[in-house]
């Protein structure tokens, strides 16, 4: 009987390391797109080291995630598990943090120039914060089921993939999404990440783990939620009350091109 149960363990132990690698090429992927995409701002000099210290904790705070998120499933890619859990209660403080800057730098941007152009002021404005709490709520629930690792892996990738927004955000043309722009960066990019998590697993077991259809109804979710509010005369009082006497205020709601004023003749 032991000697029949040796290919079935053997066979589960390749199929947690593949597994664990699909993670941590994922893991990386992510992180190429939020580099490539917010290395564009200094490229194109939208974006300098003389930015307010706001700017600079919340790149800490942001980054500093996405080397631990690629710390952690390299351990668990390489078998280092125990220095992996230790590791992984550094989310309980990093991630409230995250929570904080992204929000407080999301007003800070509305208030002084009215947030990106080519989204909606208010929808960029509720957007981002719902979308940073969905991210901490992945994150905890993934904490929580830290023990069932099929889950904990699935949800975390789903976390991940929900803060990719800003990185094809810097990627895409923009501009020319308008009036999809928010959800074409926030959702649907984001979600094919996730997809390709789905489709992995279909190949390798022959279905779709249901972490994979939890996380993608919650990213979904968030996206009705900020709609709902963004555009209720709540969404539009608490916008126009948080640009109130700022240079945001200036700027239109609804998402549209810059106009530049002509030049006046000598």
């Amino acid at each position: 009987m032991a000697t029949q149960a040796l290919p079935a363990t053997s066979e589960a132990d390749q199929s947690h390391g593949r597994d664990r690698r699909f993670f941590f090429i994922m893991a990386c992927v992510m992180a190429i797109v939020l580099v490539a995409g917010f290395s564009t701002s200094i490229v194109l000099h939208r974006s300098t080291f003389a930015s307010p210290i706001l700017f600079h904790l919340h790149a800490f705070a942001f980054f500093g995630w996405v080397v631990l998120y690629l710390l952690q499933t390299g351990l668990a890619a390489t078998g280092s598990i125990a220095l992996h859990k230790r590791l992984g209660w550094l989310a309980l403080g990093w991630v409230p943090a995250m929570v904080v800057l992204g929000t407080a730098l999301t007003v800070f941007d509305v208030r002084g120039h009215g947030g990106p152009f080519f989204f909606d002021k208010n929808e960029f404005l509720i957007g981002n914060p719902i979308g940073i709490l969905t991210f901490a709520g992945l994150v905890a629930w993934a904490i929580a089921l830290r023990r069932r690792t099929d889950w904990h892996q699935r949800l975390m990738l789903c976390a991940m993939a929900s803060i990719t927004g800003p990185g094809w955000g810097r990627l895409l043309p923009m501009p020319l999404l308008i009036p999809w722009a928010w959800w074409i960066a926030s959702f649907a990019f984001p979600a094919i990440l996730v997809s390709v998590g789905m489709v992995a697993d279909r190949r390798r077991q022959g279905r779709v783990h249901p972490g994979y259809g939890w996380g993608m109804a919650t990213l979904f979710g968030a996206l009705l939620l900020t709609d709902a509010i963004a555009y209720s005369p709540v969404g539009y009082a608490l916008t126009n009350a948080v640009v109130s006497g700022a240079p945001g205020a200036a700027r239109p709601m609804r998402a549209s091109f810059p106009r530049f004023a002509a030049a006046k003749p000598a």
